[in-house]
């Protein structure tokens, strides 16, 4: 668990040459052009719930035929082995037109690819490079904050999200809020949580950077304590805690994204701590968690300050999540992954 892990050194991203640490002072870029059409949706056959929320997210999204990609295997599984994953990637590449840079996924299990996660494994292939042996750095994200928006063009990646529910009325009031989120501009509040919990606490020590150099576009507040209650403005929520109190209390904004640090939160279906779905089911449009124990390295969770920046920048949530993991192989992310608030759609 993370708390056997407390006098690992945190290495920072700079420290790590991780494509720059210069990212705030970077001029904004245009607005993205990833767009539905850049999109492929894998769907389980064999799986009805799977396909229901692929064919309403084709009609929510106008997804063209040609970008919905069927596979087949028994639903319900927690994990793939990798053997099974590879010949089911092999079918996905198979019939992936060449316009995709990204990929959605309909199912909210399984969840892993051995040691991967099957969000990573979908982007990078089955690797073991990205997978870690006890408390190991990971193979590098090559999208990790990168400004290109042709992630597959320049990168020979897909990132890939889970459009993740356990059935389908949350599935469709997820993919509901991601289209209503697009050009909306909303106003709110980004939460930093600073938690008592000092082995899941470690982004803390980015937050003050965060409120110090952000721009002065949205509100940022660090907080204190282990429970945000009864706020009705949450456009971001970070904290890090193996248990989130009290999300019954909050209003999230149209495509917020929120995520907790802790071992096991992207198991989605059977983790003894909190799942990641908590979060989409409170209201978020996003969210991520570790699949396998990662230690706790920051470099393996979302980097608050890339996500925002990137977020309000223009760019899709699967892009701006994406952009902000520098270690991502332990981890999943899921959420609508066109929704754009803070930016204009070329359609």
């Amino acid at each position: 668990m993370l708390d056997d892990f407390l006098k690992i050194p945190l290495l920072g991203f700079c420290l790590l040459n991780l494509s720059g640490c210069d990212w705030i002072s970077r001029q904004v870029s245009p607005p993205t052009q990833f767009t539905a059409k850049n999109l492929a949706v894998i769907v389980n056959e064999a799986d009805p719930l799977s396909v229901q929320i692929g064919e309403y997210y084709q009609r929510k999204r106008r997804i063209a035929a040609r970008n919905i990609i069927k596979i087949s295997f028994p639903p319900q599984q927690t994990a793939l082995t990798p053997e099974t994953f590879k010949e089911l990637k092999a079918t996905v590449d198979a019939q992936t037109p060449s316009m995709v840079e990204g990929y959605a996924l309909t199912w909210a299990a399984p969840y892993r690819v051995g040691c991967m996660s099957i969000t990573s494994a979908f982007a990078f292939g089955f690797n073991p490079a990205f997978c870690a042996n006890g408390c190991n750095p990971t193979a590098v994200n090559p999208f990790f904050n990168q400004e290109t928006i042709h992630p597959y063009k320049h990168l020979k990646i897909r990132p890939t999200i889970m459009l993740a529910a356990t059935n389908f009325e949350q599935a469709k009031q997820l993919i509901d809020r991601g289209v209503a989120a697009d050009e909306t501009f909303p106003t709110g509040t980004a939460y930093l949580l600073n938690t008592t919990d000092k082995a899941r606490n470690v982004r803390s020590q980015f937050y003050r950077f965060i409120t110090n150099s952000m721009p002065f576009q949205f509100d940022i507040k660090e907080i204190k304590g282990d429970v945000l209650e009864n706020k009705t403005d949450v456009m971001f929520y970070f904290t890090g805690l193996a248990q989130v109190e009290k999300l019954n209390t909050l209003r999230f904004r149209p495509g917020a994204i929120a995520d907790h640090l802790t071992s096991l939160g992207g198991q989605l279906t059977d983790s003894s701590q909190m799942s990641s779905l908590r979060w989409l089911e409170a209201g978020a449009t996003g969210s991520y968690g570790a699949v396998v124990e990662p230690c706790n390295f920051p470099q393996k969770f979302p980097y608050p300050a890339i996500v925002i920046q990137s977020y309000l920048n223009g760019s899709t949530l699967l892009e701006s999540y994406w952009k902000s993991v520098a270690w991502p192989g332990q981890g999943v992310f899921i959420g609508e992954p066109l929704a754009r608030p803070f930016g204009h759609i070329h359609r």
